[in-house]
């Protein structure tokens, strides 16, 4: 168990690790610092990837192949999905390289009815805990051990509205647990909605048809979290998700594909202090502290339109806020899958640099996959992180448990 603060750990999750800046040069590091601009937001852990297949190729998910996870990526993709009913249980170990007992569990699954199952229930729960956390006071003194988590319940609904287009909707339910008992706050709870939209078209290439996928995401719209009371808060992590993916045939028994994502979080920039500078070479406190509570005042909807055009070094620092992921996808007779990928993130917006690998397999009525992240800043707290899934057909499981009782 690790002598970590609340703070302390949040920090580290939120702000990757800026590993060689300025190579030993002062200047550089400190200009680099005063440029240092993430977007900041509350329950960050709605935005950690929870499975592994997209968790091995560059974090992505918008328009590939749908699954049993597309609940996290594109709920608008279970009308299309081949099952008519699944479930997945994913797990992934966080942060090892800052502390043991952090972890993300998430269980996501759906089911099709309606005219030639043309719509989909689907539901997920996620639990992010950050184990077992010492809180100490100023003089050092061990106060209290707390368990920290995060959670989300969400339940959605799609619905083909073509042969080859469709949307979906999420309801979500947000609990945030970081309190101390002794402390003047309070648990965070709110709620969020997300809506997307899937379409599907199968080119014909020579004598191959080919598969092309566009998929968008609107995630996480609605209210903000506070831990006191409302007199400060935070924004949820609204991202819009836009992606594509091009999948071809090699021959009767392989397929390879193409997948591409770019993300903005649509979440306004915190005030700096530096943009209140006067011409005496000092803050204007005032000033300051007025744009920090209009911040903390400022709605959800009022943020999402104010983050396309706020970002203190104009529309060149909005386009650094874009990350984005390509993966790739090898598959072979539909049974085992090799996977790979990069994700990119601008230096000043966190940094969030790294390349992805994974594989699985699947069999009659389940499958497994795995996803390891190799991270290109070698002190990022990301680096060498493993997810694991391992989803079910419902159907199939039906279907062979109903074999057996007519036996």
């Amino acid at each position: 168990m690790k002598k970590l603060t609340i703070l302390l750990l949040m920090v580290a999750m939120c702000l990757p690790m800026m590993a060689g800046v300025g190579d030993g040069d002062e200047n550089a590091t400190l200009d680099f610092a005063s440029q240092y601009n993430p977007v900041q937001t509350g329950t960050i852990s709605l935005g950690v990837t929870p499975d592994a297949r997209a968790g091995a190729m560059g974090d992505v998910g918008a328009a590939t192949e749908p699954d049993e996870n597309s609940q996290y990526w594109n709920p608008a993709k279970y009308a299309f999905a081949y099952n008519r009913a699944g479930i997945a249980v994913n797990y992934t170990p966080w942060l090892r390289k800052i502390a043991s007992g952090i972890n993300l569990a998430y269980v996501s699954g759906y089911t099709k009815f309606g005219y030639d199952d043309n719509q989909a229930i689907s539901a997920s729960l996620r639990y992010f805990a950050l184990g077992e956390v010492e809180a100490y006071n100023t003089d050092g003194q061990l106060m209290q051990v707390i368990n920290p988590y995060e959670m989300a319940m969400d339940l959605g609904y799609s619905r083909m509205l073509s042969e080859s287009f469709s949307m979906g909707v999420v309801m979500r339910y947000i609990h945030s647990e970081m309190t101390y008992l002794d402390a003047d706050n309070e648990p965070a709870n709110t709620w969020a909605a997300d809506i997307a939209a899937y379409y599907t078209a199968y080119p014909q290439i020579g004598y191959n048809e080919c598969q092309w996928a566009w998929g968008a995401n609107l995630s996480n719209v609605g209210g903000k979290v506070s831990y006191d009371g409302q007199a400060t808060s935070q924004f949820l992590p609204c991202n819009f998700r836009l992606g594509t993916s091009f999948t071809f045939p090699l021959d009767d028994y392989n397929l390879f594909s193409l997948n591409f994502d770019a993300n903005k979080l649509l979440v306004p920039t915190f005030p700096q202090s530096w943009q209140f500078v006067g011409e005496n070479g000092q803050v204007d406190q005032t000033a300051f502290e007025e744009a920090k509570q209009d911040y903390y005042d400022m709605s959800g909807i009022k943020g999402i339109i104010k983050s396309f055009n706020d970002a203190p070094g104009g529309q060149k620092e909005e386009l650094h806020e874009i990350n984005w992921g390509a993966g790739c996808e090898y598959t072979y007779d539909r049974r085992f899958f090799l996977r790979a990928g990069y994700h990119y993130e601008h230096e000043l917006k966190g940094n969030r640099k790294f390349f992805t690998f994974g594989a699985g397999a699947s069999f009659n009525v389940f499958h497994i996959d795995a996803g390891y992240v190799l991270s290109t800043a070698q002190t990022s707290a990301l680096d060498q992180t493993l997810r694991v899934s391992l989803g079910f057909d419902l159907e199939g499981i039906r279907d062979i448990m109903g074999r057996g009782g007519r036996r």
